[in-house]
């Protein structure tokens, strides 16, 4: 048999939130100590930056246009591959405790697959998980941690802020002390909270288990996705007032305008309030209005979110220890997608493939008996390549299916295997918008073409030098001093396309 799995994924996190990736206001030891005994990859990067195209890649191991799920609210195919599947078949327990989101499950109109699984009891198993406990943000939804929330604490149930508004959009409403959109003061106890809650589940799901059994849990955070509405009793880990402001944050306004100018015309069109192109933020939110003490205080809450789930984990690194099963266990830790966080004078995510939502924390240390040293591995790595790597952990064979490869122990192993590039893509036709893009991660280039859709026609794009513009103010698609290097990244790019699955499935839920 192969090595037992731990795979935590945290939603929406950005890179630099993490003290081992240089982040200054959460502590998070649990995954800094994470960092220094594994592999920490300083350029992994997503397939999508929303939630179910990303965990879609995840589960299959394949772009998303391959995959189908194009943005939120195209549910994975019933008959999509899953590598929980691929693992369960060579004799692995499999779960997946928190938030899944490879299908829609806050529509009350439609009876999704996960709504089956609100009691922890699958029908004859889901994807290959043999145990699924699924978790959101509150009590929304016919899931495990809302019927928790609503059987045994109802008093708390309102307590959370409202994801969606009165006209199912994403809810504008403002909170804290600054008004910030989806930001909230919530009265529950730190330990009915869902980061608590999926901990605890996973711990109780280990303890269930032999000692030699193989396994492989998917351990899946719902924070530090918006809202912001942690636990009130710890909001005094962090004066907001006292944070920096974000290093891509340009404080003079003449200044940020200009550089959103320069970029594609969407960008400044949202800062504006012109345009809705996505399920990812307010409808009726303005971003030009966004004050530097919002961002302050969103930083604030955000990394208090952050500091909860270190502290979560390390209970279950604990957990594990106890068991006298730490040194078997391969854990891989990372999230689906960044934010915006401030960046730019914008928040919350959308079709802006920036650090801030593409580069991802993302660390892997390897079970004792792998032998595998420490290292800081800083070629382009995708969340493709996590499918071909829990193979390879499990001492099997990676599909014909799977895209990706199995993840590079270090850089002298990325470069032999030819870790050069990454491939993200964006679609969406939503609000009367259409918007079409494919992005190269490569040699510390990033480049965005643009397909024709609402907002382009075909001939703009973005061209950032990371090296020299690592906040990715300066837009140089236009600049003729770069012109063979953009020439050079196009042709990669869409020499290594994916195939396209084509027309592009229909969404049948908001989020």
């Amino acid at each position: 048999m192969g090595r037992k799995i731990l795979f935590i994924t945290t939603d929406q996190q950005r890179y630099d939130t993490l003290g081992c990736n240089g982040g200054t206001v959460a502590r998070t030891p649990v995954a800094d100590r994470l960092a220094r005994e594994g592999i920490r990859y300083e350029r992994a990067v997503p397939q999508s930056v929303v939630c179910m195209p990303s965990r879609s890649t995840i589960i299959t191991g394949q772009a998303p246009s391959t995959h189908g799920v194009w943005m939120n609210g195209v549910p994975l195919p019933a008959d999509a591959p899953s590598v929980a599947q691929v693992l369960k078949d060579a004799g692995y327990k499999t779960a997946l405790i928190g938030k899944p989101h490879f299908e829609p499950f806050l529509d009350p109109f439609a009876a999704f697959a996960e709504n089956r699984f609100a009691g922890g009891e699958p029908v004859n198993g889901h994807r290959g998980f043999d145990h699924f406990l699924a978790a959101t943000h509150g009590a929304a939804g016919p899931l495990a941690y809302s019927r928790f929330i609503l059987t045994e604490h109802p008093e708390f149930a309102g307590g959370f802020y409202p994801v969606l508004d009165g006209t199912l959009e994403v809810n504008a409403m403002g909170g804290g002390e600054t008004g910030m959109p989806q930001l909230w003061n919530n009265p529950i106890p730190k330990e009915l909270y869902h980061t608590d809650w999926c901990a605890d589940q996973a711990i109780s799901w280990l303890d269930s288990l032999d000692k030699d059994d193989d396994f492989f849990l998917w351990l899946s955070f719902p924070d530090p996705h918006h809202p912001q509405d942690v636990p009130n009793s710890e909001l005094g880990r962090i004066n907001w007032r006292d944070l920096d402001l974000p290093a891509a944050y340009p404080t003079n306004r003449t200044q940020r305008e200009a550089i959103l100018d320069g970029k594609p015309k969407h960008w400044r069109m949202w800062y504006d309030g012109t345009l809705v192109s996505n399920y990812e933020a307010p409808a009726s939110w303005v971003p030009s209005t966004l004050t530097e003490d919002q961002i302050r205080e969103f930083t604030a809450y955000n990394a208090i979110a952050c500091e909860l789930i270190d502290e979560a984990i390390g209970r279950v690194f604990a957990a594990l220890s106890a068991r006298g099963i730490e040194d078997d266990v391969d854990i891989i830790f990372s999230t689906d997608h960044g934010d915006l966080g401030g960046d730019f004078g914008l928040a919350f995510k959308g079709p802006y493939h920036v650090d801030g939502l593409m580069r991802l924390p993302l660390i892997w240390k390897p079970a004792k008996n792998a032998n595998v040293a420490p290292s800081v591995v800083a070629a382009p790595v995708g969340l493709v390549d996590l499918a071909p790597t829990f193979c390879q952990i499990a001492g099997i064979a990676a599909p014909s299916w799977m895209e990706g490869k199995s993840l590079p122990v270090s850089e002298a192993d990325a470069e032999a295997r030819n870790f050069e590039r990454v491939l993200t893509e964006w679609d969406s036709e939503l609000f009367g918008v259409a918007m079409h893009l494919r992005t190269i991660t490569r040699d510390n280039w990033v480049l965005t073409a643009y397909l024709p859709g609402t907002t382009s026609d075909g001939t703009d794009g973005e061209l950032y030098n990371l090296s020299e513009d690592p906040n990715q103010f300066t837009n140089l698609w236009s600049d003729p001093s770069v012109a063979a290097m953009k020439a050079d990244l196009l042709d990669d790019l869409w020499a290594h396309q994916p195939k396209q699955v084509t027309p592009l499935r229909p969404l049948v839920a908001p989020v």
